[in-house]
């Protein structure tokens, strides 16, 4: 029974601590919550440091540096807001990740996992939206 007091007394509050008003007890907990989402996120991917939480975070996948420079060897344009080159990179990605697709669909039909040239070329002869295509990869 001793034990039993000893224990009872040690997770026992203070009666100035026990009086916390919601606010501050849910930002108290706030961070806490942040870290083991963090920890979460770094046993799912392998990664460690604030690194993990940055490419977890990340709204395009293409280096948007690489692209504003690309933008800017167009003799047109001289100046490229962040807003035009996101809209740019993303348009990018999806326009990779639909070709992509339709060409997986002529390598699984030749009973392939690997993407290869003749695929691409299959999926750009078969598909009107892909007609700008023809030739290009010559």
């Amino acid at each position: 029974m001793a034990a039993t007091v000893a224990v009872s007394i040690a997770h026992a509050e203070p009666e100035s601590e026990r009086y916390v008003s919601e606010e501050e007890s849910r930002g108290a907990e706030a961070p806490e919550e942040g870290v083991q989402q963090q920890q979460l996120l770094q046993q799912a991917t392998g990664t460690v440091g604030p690194a993990a939480v940055v490419a977890h975070n990340r709204l395009s996948k293409l280096p948007l540096t690489r692209i504003k420079a690309l933008m800017k060897t167009d003799p047109d344009v001289s100046l490229a807001s962040q807003e035009s080159v996101f809209i740019i990179a993303k348009a990018t990605e999806l326009f990779v990740e639909m070709i992509a697709k339709d060409a997986l669909v002529y390598a699984q039909q030749g009973k392939r996992k690997t993407l290869q040239r003749k695929d691409l070329d299959n999926a750009i002869g078969a598909i009107d939206e892909f007609a700008f295509l023809e030739g290009t990869l010559d």
